[in-house]
């Protein structure tokens, strides 16, 4: 491996190698480098992107033991090339992947568990691990990993012979052969990884773990480390700004606010519906003893119009067809009756009205396509 430089030095940000082979594919170029600093997509880690004698290189994958880069444009065998790694993707893959080895570091040791599946994503971060972690143990793992950011460990790689290897205890999700690479973080982990790595945990800068859920049998944890987890920590706090400027809140009492207004926005809810009640109640007697009752109402949503079917069902004490909505976007309605099945009938107003909907045999409800005279005429022949 001699000839990879992300191993020998992963802050390298630019070199000069020659080219190997080039070769069309479909239409792009396939490119080897006598020695590459580009990571080539494996370990759950994307490639690096950059560029080779000036020619951007839009994937990087490793085949039969040999680096590939995918170029727009061919770069001739035996050009000693000027090549460039786009820094900022790979430092921000570094904090990532050592945030994420850390993580499933302390995991393993205060737990037991595996990590069992990592998938560093554009926006997140995830690990998944085959058993239980509550929030009160999310938020341990969480202090205890930027405590060993803030302790600088160098972050170490290993490529022991295999009777060294085999007195080794580490943490692999498959079984391994020929030649073994290992990252340390001293005292935290030591994976089999062939990911790039930060030299030292500072350079991590912060892990925040935001959630974790239950997964298959385990838990998947999401989580943000380095400029990532600074740029959410910003989004939150300029979220935050805004929440507690519209609260007149404090910034650290928007919990407390928000909580306040809740109950506020409850009682005025229940003060609503117990108004909206004696409303409907009020609006219902003009149907007293009425025995059948077809109206069409104004700006009532289905769980309103429902509420009020009951009401003017209990006045007229037969059946009603309460409608609301316009002939330009439909009607939502709702049919109830004390003696009469109404699924049948729901079913066939459906058919008649480009509608859908069903319930109870006393009661139906749901959306119709047609005309205010349409229904209308519809329930002259039918109801």
């Amino acid at each position: 491996m001699r000839e990879r430089l992300y191993y020998r030095d992963p802050h390298c940000r630019s070199f000069r190698a020659t080219v190997t082979s080039c070769e069309p594919k479909d239409d792009k170029w396939l490119i080897t480098l006598s020695e590459t600093a580009f990571y080539p997509e494996g370990g759950g880690q994307p490639c690096d992107l950059g560029t080779i004698d000036g020619e951007p290189v839009t994937d990087v994958r490793e085949k039969n033991g040999k680096v590939l880069h995918l170029c727009a444009a061919p770069v001739p065998v035996g050009t000693e090339a000027a090549c460039e790694i786009d820094w900022e993707r790979r430092f921000d893959l570094m904090q990532q992947h050592s945030g994420e080895h850390i993580v499933s570091g302390l995991v393993h040791a205060k737990y037991g568990y595996e990590n069992v599946g990592f998938h560093m994503g554009r926006d997140m971060i995830t690990i998944d691990f085959n058993g239980m972690i509550d929030s009160a143990g999310l938020r341990e793992i969480e202090i205890a990993a930027n405590q060993v950011i803030w302790r600088n460990l160098p972050v170490e790689q290993l490529f022991p012979a295999p009777a060294e290897l085999a007195e080794l205890s580490f943490r692999s999700k498959k079984a391994l052969s020929g030649e073994v690479r290992l990252v340390r973080f001293p005292g935290v982990d030591l994976c089999a990884c062939c990911g790039t790595h930060v030299s030292c945990t500072g350079e991590i800068g912060i892990i925040q773990l935001l959630n974790c859920v239950k997964f298959h049998e385990g838990v998947r944890i999401e989580l943000l480390c380095g400029g990532r987890a600074l740029k959410y920590l910003q989004s939150m706090r300029d979220q935050n700004h805004s929440v507690s400027v519209r609260l007149s809140a404090k910034p650290l009492e928007t919990g407390i606010a928000v909580e306040r207004m809740a109950n506020e926005l409850q009682n005025l809810k229940e003060r609503s519906s117990a108004a909206e009640t004696e409303l409907m109640a009020f609006k219902a007697e003009r149907y007293r003893g009425a025995g059948k009752v077809t109206a069409f109402e104004n700006d009532m949503d289905p769980g309103t119009l429902r509420r009020y079917a009951d009401a003017v069902l209990n006045a007229c004490g037969g059946s009603c067809a309460l409608f609301s909505g316009s002939d330009e976007e439909g009607y939502s309605y709702v049919l109830a009756s004390t003696d009469t099945d109404l699924r049948a009938v729901s079913k066939m107003m459906n058919a008649a009205l480009r509608g859908r909907g069903g319930g109870k045999a006393e009661c139906v409800q749901g959306r119709v396509g047609a005309t205010g005279d349409q229904i209308r005429q519809w329930l002259q022949e039918n109801l």
